[in-house]
């Protein structure tokens, strides 16, 4: 079984050798080949190199298009900043200082530098690893690119006095979203990815009021499209759990402060849930014989479909031995 038939088969709810891994690498696999971080954001080889090693190494079943939330920003009209070291960052948002949507530019995926970097990442897998692993391709979903547009600060308050500027900014957002995602699943992408961090930070009545509909409609145009759908909202997502239940998602990643149980009884047996080790204390910081058994008791917590990961990014200086530790093979065990 290689590593996209495990994919498919847990999402589905066969029986595999293994439970897939799916731990997120962006700085560590930028300079476990040699590079930086900066290269690894701007250069769709860097990244796909850099994935592909660590697959071959660690035993990592999925190859990501992930670096940064500013793939989309940039083609609003953000000047985007290379960092040697460390996340790109935006010099200025798009809308910061006036919420004047007819002066918005609407992305071109296959012209805007950034956008056309992550499907050329695309296509460059299929080339090389089509067929033995599962492809994932990304947007970013309509909280995060609304925040990215307005800067965080102004989104919040447009979100407090529910503006209706921000839902028809949501809307621009999906859409755009949308046909990034259709190009990146015709150049080979059977998972699209969408990263909506900023929701987690808001109360479940506003979430469900004013980002969720916008999320749902996001989800449905992948799933007409073919696409299987990975959640990643980073921090705490307990109460906005119902919700993100109704979206129709196939895997759902969660982050260390939440309780797997709670998870799996919100999202139901069919979602796979991958998680939610610490990054940090347990990954980073702990050993490998404490990192395989937190893996274990993940996996009794939440149940088939499960999946390996951490809660968030695995830091750049997580010792080797730790990621191979959490990568190593978990047999499936049925429920």
């Amino acid at each position: 079984m290689n590593s996209l038939e495990r994919y498919l088969a847990t999402l589905e709810g066969r029986p595999t050798d293994h439970l897939p891994r799916l731990p997120i690498l962006m700085q560590f696999a930028a300079e476990h080949i040699g590079s930086n971080y900066g290269a690894f954001a701007s250069d769709h080889r860097v990244l796909t190199d850099a994935n592909i090693a660590c697959a071959r190494e660690f035993g990592i079943d999925q190859m990501n298009t992930m670096s940064d939330p500013y793939r989309e920003t940039q083609g609003y009209g953000a000047k985007i900043i290379y960092e040697r070291d460390m996340v790109p960052r935006c010099e200025k948002h798009p809308l910061e200082d006036g919420f004047d949507l007819s002066n918005l530019p609407r992305p071109n995926p296959m012209e805007t530098e950034r956008m056309r970097d992550r499907i050329d990442a695309v296509k460059r897998y299929k080339e090389l690893v089509g067929g033995e692993y599962s492809i994932m391709g990304w947007v970013e979903g309509p909280a995060a690119e609304a925040a990215d547009i307005r800067r965080l600060d102004n989104f919040f308050m447009d979100l407090i006095d529910e503006s209706p500027d921000l839902r028809s900014l949501m809307e621009i957002c999906v859409d755009v979203a949308l046909d990034f995602a259709r190009i990146q699943i015709e150049a080979g992408a059977e998972t699209v990815g969408i990263g909506d961090a900023a929701a987690s930070q808001v109360s479940a009545e506003l979430y469900e009021s004013l980002i969720l509909p916008h999320e749902q409609r996001l989800v449905r145009g992948l799933k007409d499209m073919g696409a299987r759908v990975r959640l990643h909202i980073c921090g705490n997502i307990t109460r906005l759990l119902p919700g993100i239940a109704s979206l129709g998602i196939d895997v759902l990643d969660v982050d260390h402060m939440v309780d797997l149980r709670k998870v799996r009884n919100a999202v139901g047996p069919k979602v796979a849930i991958a998680g939610n080790l610490d990054p940090v204390t347990a990954v980073l910081r702990s050993t490998p014989d404490k990192i395989r058994a937190h893996v274990l008791s993940c996996y009794a917590q939440a149940g088939n479909p499960f999946m390996v990961n951490a809660g968030c990014e695995i830091p750049s200086a997580t010792p080797v031995e730790n990621l191979q530790a959490l990568c190593e093979p978990v047999p499936f065990r049925a429920s």
